[in-house]
C-alpha cells in the first residue's frame, strides 16, 4: 500500500509535467515554436533545467508532448462545448466556429489556430511533428462529420460526409489565418457567412 508520502510525489511530478506542458503550450501559441527558447519555458513554468529534461529530453520531445495534450485535449475542451451547446447537429458546427471567433475576438486577432500555425511554422520538418498536427485536424474533421451524420436527411444523400467536415476545417482556418492578416475579425465572418449559406442551400436542396 502506497504511503501518504508517495502519492503526494506521483502527484508532484504529474503537477510539474502538466505545467510544462501548459507553459509550453501556450508560448508555443503566442511566439511561435521557434522563438519560444527554453529558458523563457523555464522561467515561466518556475522549474528547473532538470525537471524539464527529466520529462522532455529535447525541445523536439517537448513539442511532441503538447501535440499530443492537443489531441487529448479535443475532445472535452473544443468539441464537447458545441455539443452541450445545442441538440442540432449542424448547428453544432457553427458554435464550434463561434468558439473560433471568441478567441480571435479576445485577442483581437493576433493569435491564430495553435495548430494551424504550427502546421504553417513548421511544414515538413519532422515527420513525427507532421503526423501528429495531420492527427489533430484528422480527429477535428471527424468531430464535425459525426455531427454531421447525425444531421441524416436535412442535408443530400450525395453530400460525401467527410469531405464537407474537411471544407468546414478549411472555411475555419483560412478565415482565421484571413482575420490575422487583416487585423479584424471580418473575413473570418465573411468565411462563416458563406459557409451558412451553402449548409441552408444544401437543406433546401435536401428538403427537394
Amino acid at each position: 500500500m502506497d504511503r501518504p508520502d508517495d502519492e503526494r510525489t506521483v502527484s508532484s511530478i504529474k503537477d510539474t509535467r502538466t505545467r510544462i506542458l501548459e507553459v509550453a503550450s501556450r508560448l508555443f501559441h503566442e511566439q511561435g515554436y521557434h522563438a519560444t527558447g527554453i529558458a523563457t519555458i523555464l522561467r515561466e513554468a518556475e522549474v528547473n533545467s532538470g525537471s524539464l529534461y527529466h520529462f522532455f529530453p529535447s525541445k523536439e520531445a517537448l513539442l511532441v508532448g503538447v501535440l499530443e495534450r492537443y489531441i487529448k485535449g479535443l475532445e472535452p475542451i473544443v468539441l464537447a462545448p458545441a455539443e452541450g451547446a445545442t441538440q442540432d447537429p449542424i448547428e453544432r458546427v457553427f458554435a464550434l466556429l463561434a468558439w473560433y471567433r471568441h478567441g480571435l475576438e479576445m485577442t483581437k486577432c493576433t493569435l491564430g489556430c495553435p495548430i494551424g500555425n504550427l502546421a504553417l511554422e513548421l511544414g515538413d520538418s519532422n515527420p513525427q511533428v507532421r503526423d501528429l498536427i495531420h492527427t489533430n485536424f484528422e480527429n477535428w474533421a471527424k468531430g464535425v462529420e459525426r455531427w454531421l451524420e447525425a444531421a441524416g436527411d436535412r442535408l443530400p444523400a450525395w453530400i460525401d460526409r467527410t469531405q464537407l467536415a474537411r471544407f468546414v476545417l478549411t472555411a475555419m482556418e483560412g478565415g482565421v489565418m484571413q482575420a490575422r492578416a487583416a487585423g479584424h475579425i471580418g473575413p473570418f465572418d465573411d468565411a462563416v457567412e458563406q459557409l451558412r449559406a451553402y449548409f441552408q442551400a444544401l437543406e433546401e436542396t435536401a428538403k427537394g
